[in-house]
């Protein structure tokens, strides 16, 4: 298999879990409401699987007020926190080999104010480009819209099946590169957001971590060999 030239990425839970994230934005609004309490409420909720109105709901726990003002307050500062985010283990010794032999870039979808955070907390502009944050069109244009992935094809001239998208989320991730002809790759990893979501097939391989992905992508040996 002739390996791709350009190899595109998806970043909560692809290059990064999205788990540190959250952890890190709940201690966030906990330290604004000055409520230790909060951030434990938070998290347990989280874990049993609330989301959506997690800020609503702990509040309520705590037999505080949630009206418009104060949730729409913690949201903000929940998406404008600088997070505490590493990535998984194996992803920046292969994102350093990777880049050695082929153009690395990002695609993803979220409130632009936190995406611009994750990538600046990662250190990611120094290792991939483009980075095409949807939100900066609206939301109208995230996945699986196409117009991140025609972006990313007109700043490296690469189209079809020189271009791969690695992602997680069979729902939205895999069908506008899918119908422009790039090559997929789902990474299915234990415990991540989306690891239990049926998708058989949206993508062209389910990988287990990111070593594994590039090498089904036909760079051998997690991007390190020839």
């Amino acid at each position: 298999m002739t390996a791709p030239r350009v190899v595109v990425f998806d970043l909560d839970d692809t290059l990064f879990p999205e788990r540190q994230y959250v952890r890190s934005g709940i201690d966030a609004v906990a330290a604004l409401l000055g409520e230790p309490e909060f951030a434990a409420v938070a998290w347990a909720l989280f874990e049993g699987g609330v989301r959506g109105r997690l800020f609503d709901e702990t509040l309520a726990r705590l037999g505080q007020p949630a009206d418009q003002g104060t949730i729409a307050r913690l949201v903000e500062r929940y998406r404008t926190h600088r997070p505490t985010v590493a990535f998984f283990p194996e992803v920046a010794a292969v994102l350093d080999r990777l880049r050695t032999r082929c153009r690395l870039a990002l695609v993803s979808d979220g409130p632009l104010a936190a995406q611009e955070r994750k990538v600046e907390a990662l250190g990611l502009r120094a290792r991939l480009d483009p980075i095409v944050l949807t939100d900066r069109w609206g939301r109208a244009f995230w996945k699986p819209h196409e117009r991140a992935f025609r972006a990313v094809e007109a700043a490296t001239g690469a189209s079809g099946a020189a271009c791969a998208y690695v992602g997680d989320n069979p729902q939205k991730d895999f069908k506008a590169p899918r119908a422009l002809g790039w090559r997929t790759v789902r990474l299915r990893r234990a415990g991540a957001e989306h690891a239990v979501v049926p998708g058989a097939g949206a993508a062209d391989v389910e990988c287990r971590d990111l070593a594994a992905a590039v090498q089904a992508l036909g760079f051998g040996n997690g991007g390190g060999g020839r």
